[in-house]
């Protein structure tokens, strides 16, 4: 029941061609019945582990607190359950090399559900540099931000995975592996932690990719604001909504040729009204 999956991620796969919303569950089974009849949900379980019980369920979407991801998600591979779960699927290395033996030894689908991989702005942006129309790949400079000094919030505790770099950075390094299509070669960080919360709430990075570097800059303690540049030797290309792009109008992709500095050689290209929850929703389930 956790904000995410009610408010942005099930409304959203509900509306799927693909995706078929059969249960929700909660520690606490008012709260369970409470979101399964606002949101129009047939089943309703009281703990994880009911759910995961449920042989007619085939799949399940882990939107729990950064420090449940890997524990449950592994649960529900064992239970032969497909997983789809909320970034980051892990917090560190270590965790990560859990899932994959889970899938290996279950051999179910677990999945990050890092929505932007599948939203057409990225698929456009990553066929604009892969067909050259910025000459070869250079730079990207991202920014994501807010602001929460809320210390019951979770993106506050630290014990539960909270801080700027695994709630947004991670959208920074996720996006420079897919547009770069490789792994970096080096990766620098610098943090700077709330003295009384102990998160991390500036964080900047740099991922040396060899033939081209990204460097952003996340924070839960700034003005809200995203973004992202990508340069190349002949142009560059701007997302003035990189991460959450809204589903009630179209995005707009940002490609300058560098003609000069006061946007001469500006162009853009429209991408269509989509919610990419309903696009990555479908995608899994195929």
């Amino acid at each position: 029941c956790a904000k995410i999956a009610t408010e942005k991620v099930i409304p959203a796969m509900q509306r799927g061609q693909w995706s078929e919303v059969t249960a929700i569950a909660s520690r606490d089974a008012e709260k369970a019945r409470g979101a399964a009849a606002r949101l129009g949900i047939p089943k309703a379980y009281g703990s994880y582990d009911d759910l995961l019980a449920d042989a007619d369920i085939d799949a399940i979407y882990n939107p729990l607190p950064n420090h449940l991801h890997v524990p449950w998600s592994v649960k529900a591979a064992e239970h032969n359950k497909h997983v789809l779960c909320e970034k980051p699927v892990a917090l560190t290395a270590d965790e990560a090399r859990q899932l994959l033996d889970v899938r290996n030894r279950t051999g179910v689908k677990i999945q990050e559900a890092f929505m932007v991989r599948t939203h057409p702005q990225w698929l456009a942006v990553k066929d604009l540099v892969s067909s050259g129309r910025i000459g070869e790949l250079r730079s990207m400079l991202g920014a994501f931000s807010y602001m929460n000094r809320d210390p019951a919030n979770i993106r506050n505790r630290p014990e539960f995975g909270g801080g700027a770099l695994t709630d947004i950075g991670c959208y920074l390094v996720n996006t420079s592996r897919f547009i770069f299509g490789r792994e970096p070669l080096r990766v620098t960080g610098a943090i700077e932690r709330d003295p009384d919360m102990r998160t991390d709430r500036l964080t900047s990075i740099l991922l040396d990719f060899g033939t081209g570097h990204a460097a952003g800059t996340c924070s839960t303690q700034m003005v809200p604001y995203q973004r992202l540049q990508i340069l190349g030797t002949t142009g560059r290309i701007e997302l003035p909504i990189p991460f959450n792009a809204p589903p009630d109008r179209p995005n707009r992709i940002i490609v300058d040729t560098g003609a000069d500095l006061f946007g001469g050689g500006r162009s853009s290209i429209d991408v269509d009204t989509c919610n990419q929850y309903t696009i990555h929703g479908d995608l899994f389930s195929k």
